[in-house]
């Protein structure tokens, strides 16, 4: 899960935190989002990739049917992968933006909201030099045990297409991020890890395009003249808002984008040469609603990333443990 632009989720001030502790708060933010919220993405996951409904009802009997057949450890599959990678991938986001933000704006301050909102677009795609290759290894192991239980259910059948194989290595090993990693690697280069690129970016901008103007305008109504800003509450409550509604207006993209990086696919289910063949075939053979596929699993993950983050930032805990060092 990228957890999209949790480090730009609180409103400017006078006083704004320096880029260590950005990068502390960025990185503590998602460290705890990932452990509070991943059951939810892993459940969107399955959502996303299934075909009708064979397997889950929804997010509650997905998440039911994983921790029956996985234990509660399975519900966490490919969470290493996000807990790993979640502080170099807040890095470049936050170096991006100031970059931006000094680029386009003469002192860095947020005067301008296109501008602002720019700066946040290109840190968006800076950063998917990590976001990409992070999803495409987290989809892999989440989408395992749909995929195991999808051959348990046609066991007679030839197994289906692979993109990545382990020599004469049964195909019901319990993959890792390494092995697949090195596989991808090996067989197509740093072009398997970017696997679903544009994609991605088709995903990412717009949600900041989105999501930048929706959270300033909300967290405006809550300015207190006496204060200088928005109250915690408020300011918690307009992300949490402004996340959702930017999370569930761009799940079209983001189901294109799962399919699209999910490199095994059980018996039946089709593979995709691109974004545009994806849509056409997922609109024809599915229906329009598949674009909306694990649409309300996104609103309850970005919600409470943004909560979590305004939590952090709020707190100041980059600057509390910076001034223990001085």
């Amino acid at each position: 899960m990228s957890k999209q632009d949790l480090s730009h989720s609180v409103p400017p001030s006078s006083s704004r935190p320096s880029v260590t502790a950005k990068l502390i708060n960025g990185g503590v933010a998602g460290l705890v989002g990932v452990t509070c919220v991943f059951p939810i993405d892993l459940a969107k996951t399955r959502l996303q990739n299934q075909h009708g409904k064979d397997i889950y009802k929804g997010m509650i009997d997905c998440l039911m049917k994983t921790a029956r057949a996985e234990g509660f450890l399975g519900m966490y599959r490919g969470a290493a992968v996000n807990l790993t990678l979640v502080t170099p991938e807040k890095a470049i986001k936050l170096a991006a933006n100031d970059f931006f933000r000094q680029l386009l704006m003469e002192d860095g301050m947020q005067r301008n909201l296109k501008m602002e909102m720019l700066a946040g677009c290109g840190a968006g795609i800076c950063q998917v030099v990590v976001t990409c290759p992070m999803e495409m290894l987290k989809i892999q192991l989440q989408d395992a045990g749909r995929l195991a239980v999808h051959r348990q259910g046609a066991a007679s059948a030839p197994s289906s297409s692979r993109s990545y194989t382990m020599g004469s290595a049964s195909t019901h090993k319990r993959p890792s991020a390494t092995l697949i990693a090195w596989e991808l690697l090996r067989t197509q280069g740093l072009a398997g890890l970017y696997r679903g690129l544009g994609a991605t970016l088709l995903r990412d901008i717009p949600f900041s395009v989105i999501y930048f103007p929706l959270f300033a305008n909300l967290n405006k109504l809550g300015f207190n003249e006496s204060t200088g800003k928005a109250s915690f509450a408020h300011s918690f409550m307009s992300g949490c808002v402004a996340g959702s509604i930017a999370a569930v207006t761009v799940t079209p993209l983001d189901v294109l984008k799962t399919r699209i990086q999910t490199l095994k696919k059980g018996l039946g289910e089709d593979s995709y040469s691109g974004i545009t063949d994806c849509a056409r075939k997922l609109w024809i053979q599915e229906g329009p609603s598949a674009l909306m596929k694990g649409a309300g699993c996104r609103a309850l993950v970005i919600a409470p990333l943004f909560g979590i983050a305004q939590g952090v930032y709020f707190i100041g805990i980059g600057e509390r443990i910076l001034k223990c060092f001085e």
